[in-house]
């Protein structure tokens, strides 16, 4: 499949290694490395530097795929596809901290700073089943959910990533083998 002529997608794994769960996006961009993307995407672990993520979204990028968790009530291992309302540009409320990952702050941040639109933006999320502890400062180590939907992760980018580069506006559904079935299967929400 070729890409369009002006295509650039960015795949950004997000997500604090040392705290649970939280470290799906990075563990996702690791799996990538033994089977990467076709040409045109542009894959690269941001962690908790949500300031570089912030200006990286301003690179001419056409759509950026964001891999992390989000607590949207399934079964820990879902995965789902997410197409966040974009921030019009407005002041941010707070900046995102130097060494922390608030996607929404991020994407303020970025919408703030840009001259132009931000690059759609598709969040493809991993249900945690651990949270870190407030408590604990590092809490190392994915659940056994969070860590088997590595590779379906991986095998939907693989599905959502061709797709979009032929087409940036496409919203290529997940597969009922990257879904759980129980609660209602996690399509695309907005």
């Amino acid at each position: 499949m070729t890409s369009a002529p002006d295509a650039r997608l960015l795949v950004a794994g997000v997500g604090n290694i040392f705290l649970a769960d939280d470290a799906f996006g990075p563990e996702v961009i690791r799996a990538l490395d033994r089977r990467p993307l076709p040409p045109g995407a542009h894959v690269r672990d941001f962690g908790i530097r949500g300031l570089d993520l912030a200006y990286t979204l301003l690179d001419g990028y056409t759509t950026a795929v964001l891999v992390d968790v989000a607590v949207r009530g399934h079964r820990p291992g879902t995965l789902s596809l997410i197409e966040p309302d974009l921030p019009d540009g407005a002041p941010a409320a707070a900046p995102p901290e130097a060494h922390g990952m608030d996607p929404a702050k991020v994407l303020a941040l970025a919408a703030h700073l840009g001259d132009g639109p931000l690059p759609r933006v598709l969040v493809l999320a991993c249900e945690p089943a651990a949270r870190p502890d407030p408590e604990e400062d590092i809490d190392p180590g994915l659940s056994t959910p969070v860590r088997d939907a590595i590779g379906p992760a991986v095998q939907a980018l693989h599905t959502l990533v061709p797709a979009l580069l032929a087409d940036p506006a496409a919203t290529p559904p997940l597969s009922r083998q990257e879904e759980s079935a129980d609660p209602p299967a996690a399509g695309l929400a907005r």
